[in-house]
């Protein structure tokens, strides 16, 4: 059985949903909106492998799981303590209708994984001209 860490308020927060069934750990995420009217989420997966991680969008939700594994370098018997969590994870974000889900890209570098989020052209702001009245 993993050990999960507590959050009151998980669920509560902004684009996010409630947590999957039966996910095992829960890794930690920032959210942000670019200057180029773009979301972002990244996710820490330190020690992860790219085809461990799985990235869906769908009926209006993007969902980032995979599960993370020990090393097969050190053996079971070997550990004194286990601090990190292993095991699946599942992270379910639900986007705003402005998000184009056609255009979602992610990528994975040194453990983070980056989700690129576009809002779509007409959620975009743009300057209205303002014409003289003669």
């Amino acid at each position: 059985m993993a050990i999960v860490r507590f959050d009151p308020f998980r669920g509560f927060g902004l684009f996010s949903a409630p947590p999957l069934a039966n996910e095992g750990w829960v890794p930690p995420v920032d959210v942000y909106e670019t200057d180029k009217n773009e979301l972002v989420i990244k996710a820490e997966l330190p020690e992860m492998k790219r085809e461990a991680i799985a990235v869906t969008v769908e009926h209006g939700a993007l969902t980032i799981s995979g599960e993370r594994t020990p090393g097969d370098d050190v053996p079971s018997d070997a550990y004194r303590r286990i601090e990190r969590p292993y095991g699946k994870f599942a992270r379910r974000f639900t986007l705003p209708r402005s998000v184009d889900a056609a255009k979602v890209a992610a990528e994975y570098k040194d453990g983070v994984l980056t989700v690129r989020l576009p809002m779509r052209e007409e959620a975009r702001p743009r300057t209205v001209p303002v014409a003289l009245a003669s």
